[in-house]
């Protein structure tokens, strides 16, 4: 059974720094891509980040509202995710979903995890 763990979340304060991570458990086939979403109160859940890998290439990929903000980063041996935000403003409060897809399209989710922003 496949399991997405997360971790890191909670409140700061404007301006502050926050790191979520996401672990993979019992996955069979290899991970595509590994992403990070968010769904904020009364809105639609969106891409904040994005990183898939294939044989010698990839690709980034960031939601408008974060870019030079967030980084992500993942470790494939480990099968983990991490995003780092930086500059956090009261918009970027939501609950924050790890998101998994393998090499044949299997999709997974995590739990997710609320970040507070406060003002």
């Amino acid at each position: 059974q496949v399991q997405l763990v997360e971790s890191g979340g909670g409140l700061v304060q404007t301006g502050e720094s926050l790191n979520v991570s996401c672990t993979v458990f019992g996955i069979t086939r290899s991970i595509y891509r590994m992403a990070w979403y968010r769904q904020a109160p009364g809105k639609e859940r969106e891409q904040v980040a994005s990183k898939s890998s294939v044989p010698n290439g990839g690709s980034t990929n960031y939601g408008d509202s974060v870019k030079g903000r967030f980084t992500i980063s993942r470790d494939n041996a480990k099968n983990t995710a991490d995003l780092q935000m930086k500059s956090l403003k009261p918009e970027d409060t939501a609950v924050y979903y790890c998101f998994v897809q393998t090499v044949v399209n299997d999709a997974y989710w995590g739990q997710g995890i609320q970040v507070t922003v406060s003002s």
